[in-house]
């Protein structure tokens, strides 16, 4: 860079010209800022719960001590609005449901199958179900008791066994 009177000795002051290879950098960095930013961000998430489920707030605190973000908690009466928004089918429903980076994921799913899911973001599902609340599942711990449960991937044409546990 060097500095020039502008104006031609005008009282304006002076002003600074950038080199072509200045120019260059300056528009590259405001051009990287933005992925830099989205890569940098934490995502978004929120999990809604029915009033009063005490297994939805275990599951919480797993999702806390697992995932790399915060987590709101909002109680609610119903989440047939967040239900009928993601395709979440009555065969697909448990007692909470958690929105992360715009997926939806009903049900006691296993943090690590989140991390998965968001880290793929497959093409054609919108979320993650553990349908009902089975024995074992995160938040459902009851000692040695588990039952078989599938982590169902859905989407609006399509379903498939995601995990297995």
């Amino acid at each position: 860079m060097h500095w020039s009177r502008y104006g031609g000795g005008s009282s304006c002051g002076w002003q600074r010209e950038m080199s072509e290879f200045s120019r260059r950098s300056l528009l590259l960095s405001l051009a990287t800022m933005p992925l830099l930013h989205a890569c940098s961000s934490p995502a978004k998430a929120a999990v809604f719960h029915d009033v009063g489920c005490g297994c939805c707030l275990k599951w919480v605190e797993k999702f806390r001590s697992e995932m790399p973000f915060g987590l709101s908690v909002i109680e609610r009466d119903t989440r047939d609005d967040l239900h009928t928004q993601f395709g979440i089918i009555p065969q697909l429903a448990s007692c909470h449901t958690a929105v992360i980076d715009g997926f939806a994921f009903e049900g006691h799913v296993p943090p690590a199958d989140i991390r998965r899911f968001l880290s793929i973001r497959p093409a054609g599902y919108v979320g993650l179900a553990v349908p009902g609340m089975p024995m074992g599942s995160p938040g459902m711990e009851q000692g040695e008791v588990r039952e078989h449960f599938d982590v169902i991937a859905f989407g609006p044409k399509q379903m498939s066994v995601f995990a297995t546990y």
